[in-house]
């Protein structure tokens, strides 16, 4: 029979759990590993008006996903007002509007945004080209400040850096220094760009620098020479590029605020920089739940540390399956060592094993004492499950009397495994004798003591609660060694005489 079907099935699965845990890592960031650090901004927008007693609506300008920043999470205050956000295709912001409205008027909005690696340029709409009209002297000053750029260039970019030095003050020119008398620079470099026929707008940014506060926006010039090439150009140096801690917080080419209904507005800034670790930084971004960013963070709390646990159980089962395939080690009960392996975790390693070797221990002898009753599977099992109940409670009271509290934790110990386990190694004390017990009761043991030492590893911890395709490797991985029929580790013991001859 072709083995074929099932080689594609394991590599299916293992393509799928790869695939999904890079996906994860690249567009949301979860990191690969536990300790590491991101770079958190918060800030804070305070806008100030004054209300003329009636209707009031007030438009802001918001921050959106971007080259190098991600919007994480953002909060707003205003009360009495409404609050809606809106968005279309120039971007987003936000709108507070009430009905009435007199004096000192104070509005917050507040964001968190994450530094990230990404550093892809976004695509945009080419702006449209506007049409510039100037009064005289200025259309002449502006055809020839544009012609002498023009000249020295050979591409918008190139164009746009030309015309921002020229109104530089060591090259400003009498024809730069009249237009600047009727128009902002920034402004005025639009208008001639426009004019040259280089699509171009005025964006507003925000410069971030950690404890800062009032700040105000500074304006930026975007010059397109296509809808996924452009550029942004400093209007006072002419630097290109959009500098490290530049935020855009306008990039609509629209008014960063407007309001309606009041006088004397501004908008300043204040702004904090925290480092967090990665994985709480981008927790807010992983309730969102999708066909490819599919996890368990959208569930409440509780939910998501149960969840913690059960993923797991498969790290154990793979722990078992090659020690059992593999090694040959043998143990009471397939995957009892993965259960034993859980109750470890919770109650810690020594803890954990004196408390598994008291109630085995004790649970074999009564239950040697349950054979000469001579009684039924059934009411045997039942009757070992509720000594072992009883010797667990008798044990966490005098742990407790004592002053140990470390063993009340004993009762995180699976019973009705326990009580399995006992009768187990009982039947086969009786049939095969003290030596196999030893053998699988150490097995098992040692096999609860590798999971157990695999599963409460932080960075495995990590990995299986962060990346849920990582669920689909494992699975792979128990598949190809399921397939696996040779000699075991512990069976080429047998062959040692041949190596000796």
């Amino acid at each position: 029979m072709s083995r074929l079907p099932f080689y594609l099935i394991v590599g299916l699965l293992m393509a799928v759990g790869i695939g999904m845990s890079v996906h994860r890592h690249v567009q949301f960031e979860v990191p690969w590993t536990q300790g590491e650090q991101r770079t958190v901004w918060e800030v804070e927008a305070i806008i100030d008006f004054t209300a003329l007693g009636n209707p009031v609506r007030v438009d802001l300008a918001l921050p959106q996903h971007q080259r190098g920043y991600r919007l994480l999470t953002e909060n707003t205050a205003s009360p009495g007002y409404g609050l809606s956000f809106l968005q279309d295709e120039t971007g987003r912001r936000a709108q507070w509007s009430i009905r009435e409205a007199a004096g000192s008027q104070q509005l917050y909005y507040s964001a968190r945004l994450l530094v990230t690696e990404d550093r892809r340029q976004r695509e945009l709409p080419t702006p449209p080209l506007r049409e510039i009209t100037w009064e005289r002297p200025y259309d002449t000053a502006a055809a020839q400040v544009i012609e002498r750029a023009w000249a020295r260039s050979a591409d918008p970019h190139t164009f746009a850096r030309e015309l921002i030095h020229d109104f530089s003050e060591d090259r400003q020119g009498e024809n730069a220094r009249l237009l600047l008398t009727q128009f902002e620079r920034s402004t005025l470099l639009v208008r001639l760009l426009n004019q040259a026929d280089v699509p171009a707008r005025e964006v507003s940014g925000l410069l971030l620098e950690d404890g800062r506060r009032r700040q105000t926006l500074t304006p930026w010039i975007q010059v397109f020479a296509g809808d996924d090439n452009w550029a942004l150009f400093n209007p006072t140096t002419g630097a290109q590029g959009q500098p490290e801690n530049l935020l855009l917080w306008e990039s609509g080419g629209r008014a960063v605020l407007e309001v309606q209904g009041g006088s004397n507005s501004r908008v300043t800034f204040s702004m904090l920089s925290r480092n967090q670790p990665a994985a709480a930084a981008v927790r807010s971004q992983l309730a969102d739940d999708t066909l490819l960013n599919f996890s368990i963070h959208s569930l409440p709390l509780e939910e998501q540390a149960l969840f913690q646990t059960i993923l797991l159980i498969p790290i154990g089962a793979l722990v078992v399956v090659f020690l059992r395939i593999i090694v040959g080690i043998k143990t009471s009960g397939t995957f009892m060592p993965v259960l034993i392996a859980l109750a470890f975790i919770q109650t810690t390693l020594p803890t954990g094993l004196i408390g598994f070797l008291l109630v085995v221990a004790v649970g074999l002898v009564i239950r040697n004492y349950l054979s000469y009753l001579n009684l039924l599977l059934v009411a045997r099992v039942s009757a070992v499950i509720i000594t072992v109940i009883a010797i667990i409670s008798i044990f966490s009271v005098l742990s407790y009397r004592v002053g140990l509290n470390a063993g009340l934790t004993i009762t995180f110990f699976p019973m009705i495994i326990l009580a399995w386990t006992i009768e187990r190694m009982s039947i086969l004390w009786e049939e095969e004798g003290p030596k196999q017990v030893l053998i699988q009761g150490g097995g098992s043991l040692v096999t609860a003591v590798l999971a157990y030492l695999a599963m409460n590893n932080p960075w495995i911890r990590h990995i299986t609660f962060n990346f849920l395709g990582v669920q689909l490797i494992i699975m792979s991985l128990i598949l190809l060694l399921g397939n696996y029929t040779g000699y075991r580790l512990l069976e080429l013991r047998r062959f040692k005489p041949v190596t000796e001859d």
